[in-house]
């Protein structure tokens, strides 16, 4: 399967954040694209950093650069491909394998939540979070300084929208849990068999209406003293943490 740069980098864009990447050793930078119209100090310090550690650098034009960041206000002329090693389409990582557990991230439009949930779930180790193209936020700047940085090296798996990845998961004979504080099973009884996937809906709306004939089960999670639901990167962590605890339980 030939796989596309957009499954392949995290771009970010702007002078600081691309200047963080370059001087990051930890992380491999594909290339640096700066609008053919930078010029000074800020400009020549990009291009210093990228030839210290021999990164292409291409002009291009400041519009190009814009469509290519997909955000024009805060570009400022300038992006970066950094590799993200783990990140992948979610069609091949099930041709190659089967993930124990994956996370779907559905409707999920503000990217300090999808930054936290993506620290979290690969603090857990859960073995795959999809992140759609269309209707959650882009994997950038704002969402790679939630997560602390942990975007560039979480298991992304990449489609076009949650309806897509929630239809490909169940084809490939996986269970999908959903959560909804009105739910009898818990995410502490429900029984989720050797590999499960969990989508993960918006506070505002929930699961969207074209993943919900995808999902085969809801689960709760039990709050008390009158407390109606949580932050979703909040229950994210409950959730990756409670199937760390049934793993570490299996090994005793």
């Amino acid at each position: 399967m030939e796989i596309s740069p957009k499954d392949r980098f995290v771009t970010v864009y702007g002078r600081k954040p691309v200047l963080e990447a370059l001087d990051d050793p930890a992380l491999s930078v594909d290339k640096v694209v700066l609008a053919d119209t930078a010029r000074g100090p800020a400009a020549r310090e990009i291009l210093d950093a990228a030839r210290s550690r021999g990164v292409q650098v291409q002009r291009a034009t400041a519009q190009r650069v814009k469509v290519l960041a997909g955000n024009g206000k805060q570009d400022q002329g300038v992006l970066a491909d950094v590799v993200a090693p783990r990140m992948k389409p979610l069609a091949l990582a099930l041709e190659e394998g089967s993930p124990r557990s994956v996370l779907v991230l559905d409707g999920i439009t503000t990217p300090a939540n999808v930054g936290m949930i993506l620290r979290t779930a690969t603090a857990a180790g859960i073995d795959g979070i999809v992140v759609p193209r269309r209707g959650v936020a882009s994997i950038d700047p704002l969402v790679v300084k939630a997560s602390a940085g942990v975007a560039f090296r979480a298991p992304v798996l990449r489609c076009g929208t949650a309806a897509e990845a929630a239809a490909l998961l169940r084809a490939s004979g996986y269970p999908l849990f959903a959560l909804d504080s009105h739910a009898s099973d818990t995410i502490y009884s429900a029984s989720f068999g050797k590999r499960a996937a969990f989508v993960l809906g918006s506070e505002t709306a929930g699961i969207t209406d074209d993943v919900r004939p995808h999902i085969t089960s809801w689960l709760s999670i039990p709050m008390a003293a009158g407390v109606e639901s949580l932050n979703v990167a909040s229950a994210a962590a409950v959730l990756c943490f409670e199937l760390v605890r049934r793993a570490q339980a299996q090994l005793t």
